[in-house]
């Protein structure tokens, strides 16, 4: 098949719609199920090239989800901990399967962006997946091929809408892409760097100590990147993003948000969260959105009177801001990586808050001896890659 008509384009407005291969050639996928959306395809087509690259990088199974073209979570197939498990909603379905083990990582770090998510996995979804998928607000997935039992689960999601393609593993993209805006045609070589251990040689700080479980969160956090809308910052930790900041103007935006994310991640871990009385009638999405409030400085939305009635068997108390820091305070560890340069210190202060330990950035900036000399004042790793990862 060389061409696939879509409902529409980005918007309901924008039609026709639809993708071809403008060499003759057929597309490199093939629709299993449902109807793909314009969307869609580029959420599909970005978190394939992650998922690939991850699996390639680490010989493990990998798995992101997207929104609006940027990974809310990207992960390899690690264990859980028995905690994960809980926060991640997948603690009733026993031992997972690694491909089952990275989605559950991708889609927990931060449930809020992945609702509705689109799922790219590196590996032949099995049926342990698509169980997760089911049970899931989730517009699609893409694999490389699916178990039968995996097929028919997913096939009666969305009442049977649900999209499910699958990605011939050997296709190569040819190596000049085009795209057009405004009817002017952009063309230029395709980003073909291969994110490995020598990119992190470079070690600028007094601290050189780069452990390879951090060489491994970096270069999760860098392929992270590769496919997140600029500005883009990625925090990771344990094989697995926990904060991504994507498509802000300022770098220290995109460190602060992608910061409060990797808070929330670490937060929810608490025994004050763990413990929450929630009614067993509170569904899943419900909870999570719960949390993010009570967490968060709406924290009233949902403990006012009137209001933790319907959530709650009995009233929690607020988590308050000295408890938060000082459970905050036992995040370490963490990686971060930053698709360009930090133009100042500032950035360095606030991941540190967030626990961060080791650092990977293009350098190159009038300031590096500022950034530098932030680092090294909380002993912290960095690296000057070299490379800037701008993704549009």
């Amino acid at each position: 098949m060389n061409e696939l008509e879509l409902k529409y384009g980005c918007n309901p407005n924008q039609k026709p719609s639809r993708v071809f291969m403008d060499n003759g050639s057929d597309l490199p996928f093939i629709v299993r199920n449902g109807r793909p959306g314009y969307i869609n395809l580029l959420d599909a087509f970005n978190g394939w090239q992650l998922v690939r690259e991850l699996k390639k990088a680490t010989g493990l199974p990998a798995a992101t989800s997207f929104k609006h073209v940027s990974p809310a979570g990207a992960a390899i197939g690690l264990p859980l901990t028995e905690v994960e498990a809980k926060i991640y909603w997948v603690k009733d379905l026993g031992e997972l399967t690694p491909l089952a083990s990275a989605y559950a990582r991708a889609r927990g770090a931060d449930r809020m962006s992945s609702f509705g998510d689109f799922i790219s996995l590196s590996d032949v979804c099995d049926e342990c997946t698509a169980r997760i998928i089911s049970r899931e607000v989730s517009d699609g997935v893409i694999a490389p091929g699916y178990e039968p039992a995996a097929l028919e689960i997913l096939s009666k999601k969305k009442k049977g809408a649900y999209c499910v393609l699958e990605i011939d593993p050997a296709y190569e993209p040819e190596p000049v892409e085009r795209k057009q805006v405004f009817g002017v045609t952009f063309e230029q070589g395709r980003n073909e760097l291969v994110v490995g251990d020598e990119l992190f040689a470079n070690i600028v700080t007094a601290n050189k100590d780069l452990p390879q479980e951090a060489r491994n969160d970096l270069a999760l956090s860098l392929i992270t990147l590769k496919y997140t809308q600029s500005n883009s910052v990625c925090y990771a930790k344990g094989g697995q993003a926990i904060g991504i900041g994507a498509g802000q103007q300022s770098r220290i935006h995109c460190t602060r948000l992608a910061g409060s994310k990797a808070d929330n991640w670490y937060l929810r871990q608490s025994p004050k969260v763990l413990e929450l009385p929630f009614k067993d009638k509170i569904r899943r999405a419900d909870r999570d959105s719960s949390i993010d409030l009570y967490i968060g400085e709406d924290y009233m939305d949902v403990l006012a009177d009137g209001k933790w009635e319907d959530l709650f068997t009995v009233k929690p108390d607020r988590f308050m801001p000295e408890e938060k820091r000082a459970w905050l305070d036992g995040n370490s560890g963490v990686s971060l990586g930053s698709d360009a340069f930090f133009p100042f210190g500032d950035n360095i202060e606030r991941a540190f808050r967030s626990g961060v330990k080791y650092v990977a950035e293009p350098g190159g900036s009038v300031r590096d001896d500022n950034v530098i000399a932030a680092c090294d004042s909380h002993d912290m790793v960095m690296c000057f890659t070299g490379i800037r990862l701008f993704h549009h």
